[in-house]
């Protein structure tokens, strides 16, 4: 009554097809490959060796065509991995330990002592790097390798590595406030903490009253310190000023930095330093401090973690806004928050930049600017670029000065 019916080859060969391929089209249709001729052709070729006729241009194996538009990076991802104070703590490695031992051989029966000393554990050296520019990458905690313990037949065991902690140049080492290095200098290196001494194997007590001596002492440990690192930006000239200045967007105009800026207002979070480029192959570093706001000096806003960048510039562009009311009073309380920090930093070379005056509004205001300061003050425009060229001649007579003045050599520039 009933026949067993042969399965056709060819319906074996596309059902394993679809078997091998399950995982890859499960969200896809029938219809994402096509078949050119029958099953058996179009899965296997004449000699059966290889898969043709099967179409994989759908869009889980289709490439994106044109080019993706780039996105704009936010400050706040900018900013996500700079750093500039850490808090860490160095514990060097500890020495290995002595051994005792005797000699053994056939026949010699007092062979004598021959345990060896312990290695020294390794130091931690803080060395300034160049070509870092933040302190993310240095971990709360560091541990020294620890020296190998000696051995036998006068082996001395191995001494712990040397750990080396890169940071950017300006780092300021302190340690329970007080200064303990400056590193300014590519290269320069700071013995942060000592590692401890090897133990001595009974052999190093050997002598003429102890022929025979079984003491071995145990490595010495390590040491261990706290210290604070604190990054300084490394400028000449300081752009001082509220936030939504333009500062940033002056520092574009002038060098070849590119800050974030947007058309909406918002403040940098971290410090930016360009290079303003001469004829004479001259450079001079300009840095863009975050926006101060009143009672900065009292740790408000950004507080003092961005006016510590100030220290090591040696002259000040002032930045206001000349949209506000009263742009005079913006000069007041920048230098009245710098002298707050630090005595005498408002009194430094400066010059008074009056950003956004290509608005009809702000040029009412320059006049009454200039008749309630003493300083001079340079209107410019860092949208337009107006006047830049102004900012950056006297920039340069800045630069010149305060090499003159203070008898330091300018940098040589290969």
């Amino acid at each position: 009554m009933f026949t067993r019916l042969k399965t056709p080859l060819w319906f074996l060969l596309d059902t394993s097809l679809v078997r091998s391929f399950g995982q890859e089209v499960k969200h896809n249709t029938w219809s994402s490959f096509s078949v050119r001729c029958s099953p058996v052709s179009a899965v296997w070729g004449r000699t059966g060796e290889a898969v043709r006729g099967v179409s994989t241009s759908t869009k889980l194996y289709g490439k994106t065509r044109g080019n993706p538009k780039k996105k704009e990076v936010s400050e706040k991802k900018l900013t996500r991995h700079f750093v500039d104070y850490r808090r860490v703590k160095l514990v060097a490695g500890s020495g290995g330990k002595g051994v005792s031992s005797f000699h053994s051989e056939p026949r010699k029966e007092w062979g004598g002592p021959d345990g060896g000393n312990g290695g020294d554990g390794g130091s931690i050296f803080i060395k300034a790097d160049r070509f870092v520019k933040s302190l993310a990458q240095v971990v709360p905690v560091y541990r020294g390798e620890d020296g190998q313990s000696g051995g036998s037949k006068n082996c001395y065991g191995r001494n712990g590595s040397i750990t080396y902690i890169s940071v950017p140049l300006g780092t300021v080492v302190k340690e329970m406030g007080e200064t303990v290095v400056d590193l300014d200098e590519h290269g320069q290196e700071y013995l942060a903490v000592f590692g401890g001494a090897g133990g001595k194997g009974n052999r190093f007590f050997l002598s003429n009253e102890n022929r025979a001596p079984v003491t071995a002492t145990p490595g010495m440990s390590g040491q261990e310190r706290v210290l604070q690192l604190e990054l300084r930006t490394m400028a000449h000239a300081g752009l001082v000023g509220f936030p939504n200045a333009g500062k940033s967007s002056l520092l574009r105009a002038i060098s070849n930095a590119r800050p974030a800026v947007a058309a909406y207002p918002f403040t940098t979070l971290n410090p930016h330093v360009g290079i303003v480029k001469y004829r004479d192959h001259e450079q001079v570093a300009v840095a863009d401090i975050p926006g101060i706001i009143q009672g900065a000096h009292q740790n408000r806003g950004l507080g003092i973690s961005f006016l510590r960048h100030i220290e090591r510039c040696r002259f000040l562009l002032f930045v206001v806004d000349l949209l506000v009311p009263e742009p005079w009073t913006q000069l007041k309380h920048l230098c009245y928050e710098l002298d707050q920090y630090e005595p005498r930093l408002s009194q430094r070379p400066q010059v008074i930049v009056a950003n956004k005056i290509d608005l009809p509004e702000a040029r009412e205001k320059l006049e009454t600017l200039k008749s309630h300061v003493s300083q001079r003050v340079i209107p410019v425009s860092a949208l337009t670029g107006e006047n830049t060229e102004e900012l950056i001649l006297h920039l340069r007579e800045l630069y010149d000065g305060y090499f003159q003045c203070s008898g330091v050599e300018k940098p040589i520039r290969w």
